[in-house]
């Protein structure tokens, strides 16, 4: 089968909710700063009239996977996208929304039922932000919801961690690898959120070292992963492993580590220049995707990593976790 979708994606399928809040709103309502929240059905539109009384809201079809489809798609890369939607008008404008995107997104609405997903963030004065989400037709996401012909079509797969909740999602992901493998293609992986490590840390381990070609993670959520406090550490322990391994540090950049097999070695990625920062929402899902477009177009990974680097840079300086301006107008060093 012609390999005619570069990166496909796989997570959550989510309706992003977004309002600037004062500090106030979070200690009001309970939100833990910085956090992913998961909540029901019944927090999650109480939340949604408390923000709209705040301001007013934005609403984006995005997912922590789906924000790095768009933005790959947004630097001329083909995407695409699978994540369980609703029977319902949030699952429809989900499925438009990725589309009018660029990116291919055929999954089926669920029949059970339940509801389409929508995230509440939160987003304060320091750029800061907060999210209350409600998984609803992700829950039901599992083995049969892997579309093997669109596996088959993509050089590489983009596994978001936050769909790694019950045992069925756990299979449907260890599943999608084996066939992205079986097929010629690469397996990327995103651990999503370090308090999602701690819940599946012996999984996602598993994951890791047998299954993953791309590992993208913050400091924290690697930190998490090794169960240590000392980056060089949870790095060293990779060394001997399949990954190539990318690691945001915020203001510092990155860190991307190339196996032992590949060639071993930390290049030190700087992050790019910014004017304001406005709204952190979406960095680690844009650094994601400027890294794989860029290995994509077959830039080292250093280069890669720098056009990670600008495509977070871009999302932090508006409110939401899609980019808005075209990465070659962002002023930067030459690639």
């Amino acid at each position: 089968m012609t390999k005619d979708i570069d990166v496909l994606g796989i997570g959550n399928a989510i309706m992003d909710i977004i309002a600037p809040v004062p500090d106030a709103f979070l200690s009001a309502q309970g939100i833990e700063r910085g956090s992913m929240t998961l909540v029901d059905q019944p927090r999650a539109m109480s939340l949604n009239k408390s923000l709209k009384s705040e301001s007013d809201l934005r609403e984006i079809a995005g997912g922590s996977a789906a924000n790095t489809m768009v933005g790959i798609a947004g630097l001329g890369v083909r995407a695409g996208y699978i994540g369980k939607v609703g029977n319902d008008s949030i699952g429809k404008r989900l499925a438009k929304g990725y589309q009018t995107a660029g990116v291919e997104f055929a999954t089926k609405p669920t029949t059970s039922g339940t509801a389409s997903a929508r995230c509440m963030i939160a987003v304060t004065p320091d750029g800061q932000r907060s999210m209350s989400t409600f998984l609803g037709a992700n829950s039901d996401f599992g083995v049969k919801d892997i579309d093997r012909d669109m596996i088959a079509r993509a050089k590489t797969i983009y596994l978001e961690g936050y769909l790694f909740d019950s045992d069925a999602q756990k299979a449907a992901f260890v599943k999608a690898a084996e066939y992205a493998q079986a097929t010629g293609g690469k397996v990327a992986l995103t651990l999503s959120d370090s308090f999602c490590v701690g819940r599946h840390r012996a999984g996602f381990r598993q994951l890791v070292e047998r299954q993953t070609d791309i590992l993208f993670a913050n400091e924290d959520e690697l930190l998490a992963l090794y169960e240590t406090d000392r980056l060089d550490t949870a790095l060293d322990a990779l060394a001997d492993m399949r990954p190539v391994v990318c690691v945001t540090r915020g203001d510092k950049g990155s860190i991307i580590q190339t196996p032992k097999s590949q060639g071993p070695r930390r290049h030190l990625v700087p992050a790019a220049p910014i004017k304001t920062l406005v709204d952190t929402t979406g960095a680690g899902d844009q650094y994601a995707a400027g890294v794989l477009a860029g290995y994509v177009m077959g830039l080292d990974w250093a280069d890669a990593g720098y056009l990670g680097s600008l495509a977070a840079a871009e999302v932090i300086q508006h409110y939401g976790a899609r980019p808005e301006t075209p990465i070659h107008q962002i002023a930067a060093y030459d690639l």
